[in-house]
């Protein structure tokens, strides 16, 4: 294919793709302060990784949704903070569009932290609405838990790097030292409230120093920002081989009968009363 990125295709081309394959990857970013990286830092490692696994997987994906709950980082007044609301309203309409459209087989990612908070409302409640289960895969979750992919936050910096570079945009990266100290984060001796339950999803706060999110590596060349880029793709080939995405699709396609059969048997679940309902039965 020309390219896995939908906008960018014809819509012919889709529909041809649509002739053979039902599965596209939706990354699900943020604008937002981010250290000695662009704003859309975590957009821009979400995409590149989409771009991967779609190729790995025969998938297309539909780039372009920068705009969600930015979370403790709205102190950086280049963060663009969207309401947890909106965002799950917003994709919840993507869902449906892109289910009438011909995908079935949903695959929702991000490289942001909070963003489980947003997608996995839309996820469950899809599943509710019209039978279909869809996906969400923290890619986070993955590079720190699967293998042990990351060894370090350099490697996630690495990862960062690696992600623009794959899109042609490296050079968005400034040359930087400014960045490189680590301070302890202004919010940490209320870890343990944060602890309390999955990752930004246990109590609302603000970062009290711009620092907090994040230290990044000194890049005082040209040459070593080349280098963190050639890392980082190395440990994004990585992940999204350890992932194995043609079976994770295949296990989707699974489920997707299973729940059929599961809907059959139980009429009463939300999705199969809705259709019973819609049907006049």
């Amino acid at each position: 294919m020309r390219t896995r990125f939908l906008p960018r295709l014809l819509n012919d081309e889709v529909e041809k793709y649509l002739e053979r394959n039902d599965t596209i990857i939706i990354p699900v970013g943020t604008v937002e302060l981010h250290g000695g990286f662009p704003l859309d830092a975590e957009t821009v490692a979400s995409e590149a990784i989409a771009m991967k696994m779609a190729e790995s997987c025969d998938a297309l994906v539909l780039s372009g949704l920068p705009y969600f709950y930015a979370g403790a980082t709205a102190t950086g007044r280049g963060t663009v903070q969207v309401s947890v609301r909106t965002g799950i309203d917003y994709l919840f309409g993507i869902a449906e569009s892109l289910l009438r459209q011909g995908f079935r087989r949903q695959i929702y990612i991000s490289f942001h932290g909070p963003a489980h908070i947003t997608i996995s409302p839309v996820v469950r409640d899809f599943m509710d609405r019209y039978g279909v289960p869809i996906l969400y895969l923290d890619l986070t979750m993955q590079l720190f838990s699967k293998g042990g992919i990351l060894s370090s936050i350099d490697d996630f910096h690495a990862v960062t790097a690696g992600a623009y570079d794959i899109l042609g945009r490296l050079d968005d990266i400034p040359l930087t030292t400014e960045y490189e100290h680590a301070k302890e984060s202004s919010v940490k001796r209320f870890s343990v409230l944060s602890g309390l339950a999955y990752e930004s999803g246990a109590t609302g706060y603000y970062f009290g120093e711009k620092s907090d999110h994040m230290s990044t590596p000194a890049i005082a060349t040209a040459e070593e920002r080349k280098k963190l880029a050639e890392n980082g793709k190395v440990l994004i080939d990585k992940l999204v081989k350890h992932l194995d995405m043609p079976s994770i699709v295949s296990c989707m396609r699974d489920l997707d009968e299973f729940e059929k059969t599961v809907m059959e048997r139980y009429p009463w679940v939300p999705a199969a009363f809705r259709r019973s309902v819609a049907s006049g039965k």
